[in-house]
């Protein structure tokens, strides 16, 4: 299948650098309206330069179109992406209303068309893992979900605006900040969420700015700390944080009456999953309080890990994770999401990321930026298909 890029900015390269992890997908061409990310882009992954919008979307050749452009541009080019008959997977977020992202998913369904949109990392080892070890009752009957994506206070002091992507195009800061954290990072675990637990019911939120000043000048600081409690059926709640603000966290742990599934990691692919016991056993309980001068005088000088962890079983993942990966520091695949799309469009079946999960996630993000449009209490209206 073939897939063509639009937008060649910082999030760009990410993508074909995992090609070699799909061989039925092959990159044919690139756009973007700025000649100079353009030009970077094409440096680094000499494939068909574009003139235009139009002449891209003009080549029959092309199947997916990758829109990686900025967030608040992803409804019009959809849109112009769609009515071309072009399949697209979209960076994340889908629109950034449920209205708009509703508009592009009833185009899509007239067309026949596949819509999908990032994250993809809930179709990794480590997702999968997780789902599997929840619905075989690992933890027994889940109760509460912790799920945060804390990156940590990039502004102002760490400049984010500096970095460079490895072909030399900035990290876009403004847009960032305008458009928000949750915006951009709510999805890695959300996805995650409504994968195991199915479609969410009511979400109860609130969110602040709590650094207005990062160190550019923006025209609206969007909030760089929300929490929200998110209920699913049976009773299950996710208390799921997104900020720039605290100290990095992105992890998941799922409580259960007998135990406690924890994923250190959600943009770690192979992240581990570890199953904590909910009660230690005499001979356990009896090492942990036999070595309680040890740990405060090893935990009074090295970070080691408390007796809750001693005990914990690492669980089998189901599958292995990808041999190449965007970098160390993020050991995800980017592509899994675009070949998953394009094995659906293969093999004529539905898409796992589906325009209507897509739909949902937007919708709880929604909830969680801004939650005064709902007075803090949102029922969502939108749903998975059956």
């Amino acid at each position: 299948m073939n897939l063509a890029v639009i937008g060649t900015g910082y999030v760009a390269d990410q993508y074909p650098v995992t090609l070699e992890n799909h061989p039925e997908l092959e990159l044919v061409g690139a756009w973007d309206h700025n000649s100079n990310n353009l030009d970077a882009f094409l440096r680094r992954w000499p494939v068909r330069r574009y003139s235009s919008l139009d002449e891209l979307l003009g080549d029959s050749s092309v199947g997916i179109v990758l829109n990686l452009t900025n967030p608040r541009s992803h409804v019009e080019i959809t849109t112009r992406c769609l009515e071309a008959g072009k399949h697209v997977y979209s960076e994340k977020p889908l629109a950034m209303t449920l209205v708009e992202a509703q508009s592009l998913a009833a185009l899509a369904a007239r067309k026949g068309l596949l819509l999908s949109s990032a994250p993809c990392s809930v179709l990794s080892p480590a997702a999968r893992t997780l789902r599997k070890a929840v619905l075989d009752g690992k933890a027994g009957k889940v109760r509460l979900v912790y799920a945060n994506f804390e990156d940590g206070m990039i502004a102002p002091h760490m400049q984010p605006w500096r970095w460079m992507s490895p072909s030399g195009v900035p990290w876009p800061a403004k847009d960032e900040f305008e458009v928000g954290c949750t915006y951009e990072h709510a999805g890695y675990v959300l996805t995650w969420l409504v994968s195991i637990f199915g479609a969410a019911q009511e979400v109860t939120s609130f969110a602040s700015c709590q650094i207005p000043d990062k160190g550019i000048p923006v025209e609206r600081m969007a909030p760089d700390f929300t929490v929200g409690c998110i209920e699913f059926a049976e009773g299950v709640v996710a208390r799921v944080t997104c900020g720039l603000v605290a100290p990095k966290d992105k992890s998941i742990t799922v409580i259960g009456d007998d135990g406690a599934l924890f994923v250190g990691n959600v943009r770690d692919d192979a992240a581990p999953v570890f199953l904590r016991p909910a009660h230690l056993s005499r001979m356990q309980a009896a090492i942990v309080n036999r070595t309680r001068g040890l740990q405060r005088w090893i935990g009074s000088r090295l970070n080691w890990p408390g007796p809750e962890v001693w005990f914990q079983q690492k669980l089998p993942p189901v599958a292995q994770g990808s041999r190449r990966v965007v970098s160390a520091a993020k050991p995800v695949d980017f592509l899994r999401g675009p070949a998953e799309m394009a094995a659906a469009i293969h093999q004529k079946r539905p898409c796992q990321l589906s325009a209507e999960f897509g739909l949902h996630i937007l919708e709880i993000v929604e909830a969680l930026q801004h939650p005064a449009r709902e007075g803090g209490r949102k029922v969502l209206t939108t749903t998975l298909p059956s």
